[in-house]
């Protein structure tokens, strides 16, 4: 059977692991970690990174340095993971959920500015695909309503929208490495903070709400408990693992493209077929491969026989039981259910072989040409 995904692997992530154990340093701030957390500032041209256990810890983050609480809405799209929404849930907060464009399945910026309230604070955008959103239009919204944004970037790593990485465009950003993502270390996250006046307090809230980290510049005499927080930290043993991946993430996106460019170029003219659309300002970096059509479930069944694994992706939030009760969709579902039930992924992972890329689209031609 030939798999949806792989984790990535490079093959000397475990010297890594092994040099953190043994310089017996294996809790998060060490010295892997501020070699992944400087690639990541250095890279991203960001003010500060932080190291977080997943994606879901950066965002509970967001949510708390932008103090959202009982009565305040958050806008974001239904189509996205359930932590984007869970992250301000557990604040108190409620969903405003806002229509797709149904080009990139990112967040229409006309729906964001019809779902807004008095109550609204934050707008979280989803680069899905890695594929960034309409960040100008969305930047202007937020500086109109005085908001706060919230880059949802977990699977936008290393993609660009006019030349400026995702992540760094509004207030903070997050991202993943979980072991689905381009570059992984099984479970792991990052907070991107561009705004300079949530850093410091960014810092005490990963340290269980303490000042260690000034402690440990030599800042102060003793640490003590300055704020709310939470264990936001990032093993040293994962970090080890991160860093070797980051080390070689030019290598990564250019295989992965490969894969991504080989089936674009071969399934573009099947008209039944839609395919990811990138929008001229934006650089992605091949993070998945999709196609929507009326016959998905035909075709993933087709696929599965021919032991190829294709996957759906999310249900919108707004249908789901825990989403009808934190939150309500803003205005007309016009494309969020609709073109999530059309979604199909095709495998993609590094190291992904021509062969079993030939595979695959011979037989998703195969399947329309019947």
């Amino acid at each position: 059977m030939l798999d949806f995904n792989k984790p990535c692997h490079i093959g000397k992530e475990e010297d890594a692991v092994r040099e953190a154990i043994m310089n017996q340093k294996l809790s998060g701030n060490g010295p892997f970690s501020d070699e992944c957390t400087n690639w990541l500032e250095t890279y991203l041209n960001c003010h500060r990174a932080i190291l977080t256990p997943s994606c879901t810890a950066a965002l509970e983050m967001t949510a708390l340095l932008t103090e959202a609480g009982p009565g305040d809405d958050i806008v974001m799209p239904s189509y996205t993971f359930v932590t984007t929404a869970n992250a301000f849930v557990l604040r108190g907060a409620s969903i405003r959920f806002a229509d797709v464009d149904p080009a990139t399945m990112n967040l229409s910026p006309e729906a964001v500015e019809q779902a807004i309230t008095p109550e609204t604070k934050v707008i979280v955008v989803v680069h899905y695909a890695g594929i960034s959103s309409d960040m100008d239009a969305i930047m202007e919204i937020a500086r109109h309503y005085r908001l706060w944004v919230v880059e949802d970037a977990a699977q936008a790593l290393t993609s660009t929208y006019k030349g400026k990485a995702l992540g760094t465009i509004g207030h903070m950003g997050t991202f993943s490495f979980h072991e689905t993502k381009n570059i992984t270390c099984g479970e792991g996250g990052a907070l991107i903070v561009n705004d300079s006046s949530l850093a410091e307090r960014a810092e005490i809230l990963q340290e269980k709400g303490t000042d260690r980290k000034q402690f440990a510049r030599g800042m102060v005499d003793k640490y003590t408990w300055r704020d709310v927080g939470s264990s936001f930290l990032l093993s040293e043993l994962n970090a080890a693992y991160l860093s070797v991946q980051l080390e070689h993430a030019g290598a990564i996106m250019t295989d992965r493209m490969r894969t991504w460019q080989a089936y674009n170029q071969a399934l573009k003219t099947i008209p039944d077929l839609t395919l990811p659309a990138v929008p001229e300002a934006c650089e992605h970096n091949a993070h998945m491969f999709y196609i929507k059509t009326e016959r998905r479930s035909e075709l993933q069944t087709h696929l599965k026989n021919q032991g190829i694994t294709a996957a759906t992706h999310y249900v919108p939030l707004h249908t789901s039981p825990a989403g009808r009760r934190f939150g309500e969709f803003a205005g007309t579902d016009n494309y969020t259910t609709a073109e999530s039930d059309k979604l199909l992924r095709l495998p993609l992972y590094h190291g992904m072989n021509e062969k079993d890329v030939d595979h695959v689209i011979s037989h998703v031609k195969g399947f329309f040409t019947v």
